[in-house]
């Protein structure tokens, strides 16, 4: 679809539950934005978009196509990513989809394929990237040598009704983080999952080697009565600590050997994630530069998540993208 210089970007929603809802709001007050409608067959939901979000709203896919879009969110549940990511792409409409890009590795990979076919941005609604503290430990380690990473992911059962457990609804979220880090590939996976409350894991502790030798751990569940956010990364010149919800970020460095250190806040940002996402988006779109989160880097996520549920206690190594199975 061409974009004319200068034209508001004309964008819309697919799916209008909380996450669908929040993309709807943000958008309404992007800069060079034109909210056309949020999509969603459920007449309670499209009611509630209606009412809190005050956009329009269209029962079905085909009806805010017609209405006219440039780019559109999905944030519909996984298992229609793939469906309607596709239908978006194969009219030459630009597309953000929600994490995970899928119910599988292949069905990414098809979406993948069919957008750099149609010559259309695609990206990948890992939103904990845009999270300033994230940013934050993202800058502070910038050409350090990273020895280790520990992200802690932990709350209260949700009260959505969800068909995946934790490692596809919370850790998917620091799989991504470790890659984007290290800015380097997972090759060994050693999971521990169980299912404690839940039909499905609800308790994870997810160990990992990067290709560039970091050891990283994960630990999510929905049994902590209380959510927590954390992240600490070791390099050979300082250590980083950082809260992801009070948006704290603290570094030690200049070790010495009577083991005194010295420790400092780091400035942290104070921009709404989702806010920033869909504004990357937006930028990528108009400017046909990658995006900040590629098809191939959440295809890439999804691949280690879904080696997490199949192999327990084996490593992945060079088989890392061949897991198929779905995750809904």
């Amino acid at each position: 679809m061409n974009l004319k210089d200068g034209a508001p970007l004309r964008m819309g929603v697919v799916g209008a539950g909380v996450m669908g809802s929040n993309h709807a709001r943000v958008l309404m007050g992007l800069p060079g934005v034109t909210m056309v409608g949020i999509v969603d067959p459920l007449p309670a939901h499209r009611e509630r978009a209606a009412r809190l979000v005050g956009c329009p709203t269209f029962e079905n896919l085909d009806d805010l196509i017609a209405a006219g879009v440039d780019a559109v969110t999905v944030a519909a549940p996984t298992h229609l990513h793939h469906e309607v990511s596709l239908a978006l792409i194969a009219r030459g409409i630009h597309v953000l989809v929600e994490k995970p890009i899928a119910s599988s590795v292949e069905e990414g990979e098809e979406i993948v394929a069919a957008a750099r076919k149609a010559g259309v941005t695609l990206m990948v609604g890992h939103v904990e990237r845009f999270n300033p503290a994230v940013a934050a430990i993202k800058q502070a380690i910038k050409g350090e040598d990273i020895l280790s990473i520990a992200i802690t992911r932990v709350g209260p059962f949700p009260p959505r009704m969800s068909n995946v457990g934790v490692v596809i609804d919370l850790a998917v979220h620091d799989i991504d983080l470790i890659r984007w880090f290290t800015e380097s590939d997972i090759v060994d996976v050693q999971p521990q999952l169980s299912s404690a409350v839940a039909e499905r894991e609800d308790i994870a502790l997810l160990q990992f080697r990067t290709e560039s030798g970091v050891l990283a751990h994960i630990n999510t569940n929905w049994l902590t009565p209380f959510k927590a956010r954390s992240v600490t990364v070791a390099t050979r010149g300082k250590y980083v600590m950082g809260d992801l919800l009070t948006r704290q970020v603290t570094e030690c460095f200049g070790f010495q050997p009577d083991g005194a250190y010295s420790m400092r806040h780091l400035s942290v940002g104070h921009d709404e994630p989702l806010r920033a996402e869909l504004l990357a988006f937006a930028d990528a779109v108009r400017s046909g530069k990658a995006p900040a989160v590629t098809g191939d880097e959440g295809v890439a996520s999804l691949a280690i998540a879904i080696q997490c549920l199949e192999a327990p206690s084996q490593a992945v190594g060079a088989a890392v993208h061949k897991p198929r199975r779905a995750v809904g």
